[in-house]
């Protein structure tokens, strides 16, 4: 048994749960009238209330030691101070550094990195500011009018859920689009209808390496050079984000084009960098440094305040709760922003990529789960696809609910609406309904005894469904970067509890290495016996396919 569970405060932990797995939520409501007061906390225009769940003084009191156990105080300090955390790449993690609004020294390998974040910052303004401005002009002196990021992973994730979720604050005469999986029909639809004088491409890739975005970033070139007959002026429409700056010269792109990506800021914590270019083009810069300001408030909050007040501290125990004692294996991020349709998506890569591991940082299998599945949905459109699991399901699915108190282009029936879900939803998913309320309603409705008895069991909900709720002024660029990095600190902290590291990513890179064979195997012709049967099979019985529509279809 690891360390962790071996601890006689998990065992406590593991004590506490049996005494009040069974206890209701609505029963704790009942029994204190201060709930709501005592289990919500305040950060400038959010308001986290957490009250909805499945604790109690001592829940908390037992999961705050867990974190004091874990030396989260200490862990905090060394991801700040730029120690080499990552410890199977021996990389600090620095993506704090890239929204720091302090002159303090962040140092790296002895230097401090502070200056050279902020060159490029202002390289990237510069040019997203020409673009925007149309001074930056194309190859036949035209303005930019779409821009297209190439990119994967977090890449990808990050400024396409940011650009989206701060449209009302894009110039809408300028259109991002943004490019990331490999089947041509992503990147022929996109092309389809755009015009290579006025389109701009940023390839987003740290090693300039990944087969996707380069196959994608390749296929954008040709098209390029076909359309205008010439790469003469390929500099005027290719732009790099990426640490390795020969590769992308080999490209095409000239250096004054190519942006630096640092070895420590991970790729889906890399939305505060360079790798943002296309977002300070979509909102611009001014809009962009609110983005940044808005996570260095909470990168202050997380770092300084006791954990008790703390919101990714308590954000991540609760989730350590449910994942580990309630073995709840899932969890549902469900904004009521329609803005936000991206964010569920961006927090899947966030979390699951950085805490999907069974390898603790000695390098054992660990005895205990790790990070949850997530997933979600704008909320109004998951009330009528996955809710009704939610409310009737076997499973338990904490979920965590946020939503503005006003939106940039209010319509308050639309509003009041929307808000009035929020509210029902959370009370409904704690409450339930008992059978004596559902006999009573069906009694109103005129039943009579054999059909209530009929309908009685279907009507009933159990309640007892943890929610977590995010309320935020508006979804502005400030507290869109708030939020952002209360997860990313949520995430790190479930990392040092479960003693795991959440900053490498080795189970990504199996199934590239593979592709990258395999597909030496499908330039061939020859038959393939390499793999196992079934691999074998469905390659052999595509290459068979291919082969009688290859001409038809350019395979």
């Amino acid at each position: 048994m690891s360390r962790l569970t071996q601890s006689e405060l998990w065992s406590a932990l593991s004590r506490h749960y049996d005494e009040i797995k069974h206890v209701h939520m609505r029963d704790m409501f009942d029994k204190d009238e201060n709930r709501f007061k005592k289990y919500s906390l305040k950060l400038n225009d959010l308001l986290y209330d957490y009250s909805k769940n499945r604790v109690n003084d001592e829940t908390l009191s037992l999961l705050l030691q867990l974190a004091d156990q874990a030396n989260l105080s200490g862990w905090i300090e060394k991801m700040f101070k730029g120690v080499s955390i990552n410890n199977t790449e021996h990389r600090a993690v620095l993506h704090t550094a890239l929204r720091d609004q302090d002159d303090k020294p962040v140092m790296v390998d002895g230097h401090d990195i502070l200056p050279e974040i902020r060159k490029e910052r202002e390289r990237v303004k510069t040019l997203a500011e020409n673009i925007r401005t149309r001074k930056w002009r194309g190859a036949t002196n035209q303005a930019i009018t779409d821009v297209v990021n190439i990119g994967i992973g977090g890449s990808h994730l990050g400024p396409l859920m940011v650009t989206e979720a701060l449209r009302p604050h894009t110039l809408h005469d300028l259109n991002v689009h943004f490019v990331s999986n490999v089947d041509e029909n992503h990147i022929n639809d996109t092309l389809e209808y755009l015009n290579p004088e006025t389109t701009f491409f940023i390839i987003s890739s740290k090693t300039f390496t990944t087969q996707d975005t380069m196959v994608n970033a390749e296929t954008a070139r040709q098209w390029y050079i076909n359309k205008l007959g010439s790469d003469e002026y390929i500099d005027r429409h290719f732009s790099a984000v990426t640490s390795n700056i020969e590769h992308a010269k080999k490209f095409g792109i000239t250096e004054h084009n190519i942006f630096k990506m640092w070895d420590w800021v991970g790729g889906r914590y890399s939305l505060w960098s360079a790798i943002g270019l296309s977002i300070v083009i979509a909102i611009g810069s001014e809009q962009f440094d609110e983005l940044l300001i808005g996570a260095y408030e909470v990168d202050q909050h997380f770092r300084h305040t006791p954990f008790d007040k703390n919101i990714p501290v308590i954000m991540a125990l609760l989730g350590i709760w449910y994942n580990n004692f309630f073995d709840a294996q899932t969890m549902a991020v469900l904004p009521y922003d329609q803005h936000l349709n991206h964010f569920p998506g961006y927090l899947q890569q966030a979390d699951m990529e950085s805490n999907g591991k069974y390898v603790d940082r000695q390098g054992e299998s660990t005895d205990y789960t790790t990070g949850p599945v997530i997933f979600g949905e704008i909320g109004i459109a998951a009330q009528h696809a996955f809710f009704q699991l939610l409310h009737q399901g076997t499973k338990l699915v904490p979920a965590d609910i946020l939503a503005p108190v006003y939106s940039y282009r209010c319509i308050a029936r639309h509003h009041r609406a929307l808000m009035s879900n929020v509210f029902a939803q959370t009370e409904a998913l704690m409450r339930g309904k008992t059978e004596t309320e559902v006999t009573a309603e069906l009694m109103a409705e005129g039943l009579d005894d054999i059909q209530i008895k009929h309908l009685l069991p279907y009507k009933v909900f159990p309640g007892n469904r943890p929610t977590s709720t995010l309320l935020f002024d508006t979804l502005n660029a400030k507290t869109l970067g708030s939020i952002i990095a209360l997860y990313e600190h949520k995430i790190f902290v479930q990392g040092v509890i479960w003693n795991i590291n959440s900053f490498d990513q080795w189970g990504v890179e199996l199934g590239k290495q593979l592709a990258k064979n395999i597909l030496h195997e499908l330039n061939d012709t020859a038959t393939i016996d390499k793999h196992d049967s079934s691999t074998n099979g469905l390659i052999n019985y595509y290459m068979q396919r291919r082969s009688k529509v290859k001409n038809q279809y350019n395979l």
